[in-house]
């Protein structure tokens, strides 16, 4: 698999990692992750975050063990800016606003979790960017970093992620929920996703580390791109 490498120094890697590939290996370790794919190229690897399995984007690890400590630390002391772009159900009423809403584990899913009183801090910001007839494109800014934040916000407030097998509606996008009129060519048996997979990026991340700043974007990945542009295409 070929590695889509953002930006690199001594201290660190920022790659954008494809949907459906793991940030780091799982338990059972049987599937190929980021982690080991960067580890074959530069030998020791340290993981500072991770994405979800099919969340696309940028993501950074650390080259060294010095890194790694001053890396987590602007994680942890929420001096990272982390910014995300997705697609939700709806159009959403309100433009721009915080979601303040703690997070815990699902007491009876497993990997699953859910807004709750006694959960973690969970701070998310949003910004509508496009509005269409079934969808709204949005951008996040996630304040803390819990497992599955944004996802689990925009279902508490009634705007599921796109596609999203966990907290939402799992079904594809097809063209003809989105094209009025929409006609199935004559050759097809049937008709093709435009969008199978959660429609979720990270998009920007913005620090400063040894004194200089890094403001580091992965470009919206082609499946999403496309999307959009039917989106726009069919909007009036």
């Amino acid at each position: 698999m070929q590695l889509d490498i953002i930006f690199e120094n001594n201290q660190f890697i920022a790659v954008n990692k494809p949907s459906g590939l793991l940030s780091i290996p799982d338990r059972l370790g049987q599937e190929l992750s980021l982690k080991d794919l960067l580890k074959e190229k530069y030998g020791s690897i340290y993981t500072v975050h991770r994405l979800d399995r099919d969340t696309s984007g940028i993501i950074v690890f650390a080259k060294t063990e010095e890194s790694h400590k001053q890396l987590s630390q602007l994680f942890e002391g929420r001096e990272m800016e982390k910014y995300y772009v997705g697609l939700v159900y709806g159009n959403m009423m309100t433009p721009s606003g915080s979601i303040d809403a703690a997070i815990m584990e699902h007491p009876g899913k497993a990997t699953r979790m859910m807004t709750h009183a006694k959960g973690k801090v969970s701070l998310t910001d949003y910004e509508v960017l496009e509005s269409f007839r079934l969808y709204s494109w949005v951008q996040f800014r996630i304040h803390t970093g819990r497992t599955h934040q944004i996802r689990v916000h925009m279902q508490h407030i009634g705007h599921s992620i796109v596609c999203d097998d966990i907290y939402g509606d799992p079904k594809p996008v097809l063209l003809s929920a989105v094209k009025r009129n929409f006609k199935l060519s004559k050759t097809a048996e049937e008709e093709r996703p435009v969008l199978a997979r959660l429609a979720l990026h990270s998009h920007r991340l913005k620090f400063t580390l040894n004194n200089e700043d890094f403001d580091l974007e992965a470009a919206v990945p082609k499946d999403l791109r496309a999307l959009l542009q039917q989106l726009r295409k069919w909007k009036s």
